[in-house]
């Protein structure tokens, strides 16, 4: 179990890094939309590949952090009756709802997407519109961002385990919660 927690551990780090990097991408499309909007109104300029590359932006901003996300616990959860439940029924809905839910989705996702992105770069697609981007680089994202969900998924189910079991990190939170 200590080298399945020591694992989780190690993707928990690696969500955590890509999470944070991907906070600067925030910062630069909002320079790069705020630059496209003065270019645009206050020199009558406009350019695609400026437009496009805040699309791509604000993809990778969405697809890489979807693991830093679900390490954080900050995707859309109903909290009605999950959140009234004792920590050891959270850690079932979250193993069972992990199984046979995120893992799937994000394993066929990833399967499913890596043609397209493969295809884009064999033939070197770009965007048809003048002065486009090359499209390839942010079809990657899409199986990228989720191997990335897919890895935390994971941990996650590793980390209930290692709970149900007694060990590990949420064995300690929730032994603070009753007290």
């Amino acid at each position: 179990m200590q080298a399945l927690l020591t694992l989780s551990r190690a993707i928990d780090a690696l969500n955590e890094w890509v999470g944070r990097a991907v906070y600067w991408l925030v910062l630069i499309v909002a320079l790069v939309s705020a630059g496209n909007a003065v270019s645009r109104y206050g020199f009558g300029a406009s350019s695609n590949a400026w437009l496009e590359a805040q699309w791509y932006l604000f993809s990778a901003i969405f697809l890489l952090a979807a693991g830093y996300t679900l390490k954080h616990n900050g995707h859309v959860r109903i909290d009605v009756i999950y959140g009234r439940l004792a920590p050891r029924s959270r850690a079932l809905i979250d193993l069972v709802g992990t199984l046979l839910f995120l893992l799937p989705m994000t394993l066929l996702i990833m399967w499913l997407s890596w043609a397209g992105f493969a295809e884009s770069y064999a033939i070197g697609e770009v965007s048809p519109d003048a002065g486009g981007l090359l499209r390839w680089p942010v079809k990657l994202l899409i199986p990228l961002g989720f191997a990335l969900l897919a890895l935390q998924g994971l941990s996650e189910i590793i980390k209930r385990i290692a709970f149900l079991a007694g060990v590990g990190p949420l064995a300690e939170e929730a032994a603070e919660e009753r007290v």
